[in-house]
């Protein structure tokens, strides 16, 4: 039976069209559609829940020790209030997934895991703590609320002062207070915007939502939904769990070799990607130029052979085109190359393209 984020009574009062997504019951959209709300965050600015996602704390004096034996990245240098990118690695160098990190102390993170992988992961990470670290799953108890968009920061404004939100691009700023509730204020997003991803307690969610929507109300915000999601992240040529990565695909592969750090000492994977040695297929970007839209896990040729497959695709509302993303032999990723797609069983055109096919104006 799929679970209920604290917020699915305002999904439905909002109009919200209720899915089953990664074990929780959401919004695919709201009446205002999909492409409205791409655009909203886009132009101005889009509310999200995602309190599905999951959160783990690693704390003790060898925290450090265990994240960097567990995952891909190197924290030796993260100093408190940021925030970094890794992807956590089986033996064979597959993506057990990709995570957020959050240091807060020398002996104080937390882990933002995927929904989907939630419990999956915790094993892994539980299996291979140090001792010494004492980790903790307390997705249960968290609410997470992303607020995306240029007006993102304005809208934050009207209830917080402008020295209560975190600055730069992926660091954060905890113990905020906002009313009676308590708040993590993370400066990321899975949009491709400007924005912040808002932790607090569970049973804060709805006055929170309720406030940053009267907040945003002569800003265009609008609730948006995992449709929307799913667009600005294609577009932003954002990997999805499952998608652009398995335990079957390499971070290397994946195109996700910033953070991947071959040079620190030893980590879960490491030595079967050195094994493998440069990556014989690769995730690359596609402008389809033929007629049609080319979805996820549709084979990819040049000519009579098979080259690869599609992992996500769709037609973006903000570029005004269908894109995709696909992982090919590495032979055939030079920007300019034509292959063609394999669309239930008619040929799609396409040409490879650089990533990502979005960048927002700083």
């Amino acid at each position: 039976m799929e679970l209920k984020t604290p917020l699915y009574d305002v999904h439905v009062a909002e109009g919200g069209r209720i899915v089953p997504f990664a074990g929780y019951l959401l919004p695919v959209q709201y009446a205002s559609g999909v492409v409205a709300e791409h655009m909203a965050v886009r132009t101005k600015a889009g509310l999200f829940d995602v309190s599905h996602m999951g959160e783990i704390t690693f704390r003790g004096k060898t925290a450090l020790e265990t994240l960097n034996r567990l995952l891909t990245n190197d924290f030796t240098d993260m100093k408190p209030g940021r925030v970094r990118y890794s992807v956590m690695c089986n033996e064979k160098g597959g993506c057990v997934d990709d995570v957020l990190v959050y240091k807060f102390a020398d002996d104080d993170y937390l882990v933002v895991v995927n929904a989907s992988n939630r419990h999956k992961d915790f094993a892994h990470m539980a299996a291979h703590t140090q001792e010494g670290t004492e980790i903790e799953d307390i997705s249960d108890s968290v609410a997470q609320l992303a607020l995306q968009g240029p007006a993102s920061q304005e809208i934050m404004k009207q209830l917080l002062p402008e020295n209560a939100l975190p600055k730069r691009y992926y660091t954060a700023v905890r113990d905020v207070m906002l009313r009676d509730m308590e708040l993590m204020i993370s400066r990321t997003g899975y949009t491709g915007e400007d924005g912040f991803e808002i932790y607090t307690a569970r049973e804060n969610a709805v006055k929170l939502w309720k406030l940053l929507r009267e907040a945003g109300e002569g800003y265009g915000l609008i609730p948006c939904g995992l449709g929307a999601r799913d667009t600005l992240r294609l577009e932003a040529a954002m990997p999805l769990y499952g998608h652009e990565m398995d335990e079957e695909i390499t971070p290397l592969e994946a195109g996700l070799g910033f953070g991947v750090k071959l040079s620190k000492p030893g980590f879960i994977g490491k030595d079967a990607l050195l094994a493998k040695g440069e990556p014989k297929r690769v995730r690359v970007g596609l402008n389809v130029t033929g007629r049609g839209i080319v979805r996820e896990h549709q084979d990819v040729y040049v000519g009579d052979k098979l080259i690869g497959h599609s992992t996500s695709g769709t037609h973006c509302p903000y570029l005004g085109r269908p894109v995709a993303m696909a992982l090919i032999d590495a032979e055939y990723a030079a920007v300019g190359t034509v292959v063609e797609a394999d669309v239930r069983g008619r040929r799609v055109e396409a040409q490879v393209t650089p990533l990502p096919f979005y960048t927002r104006k700083k």
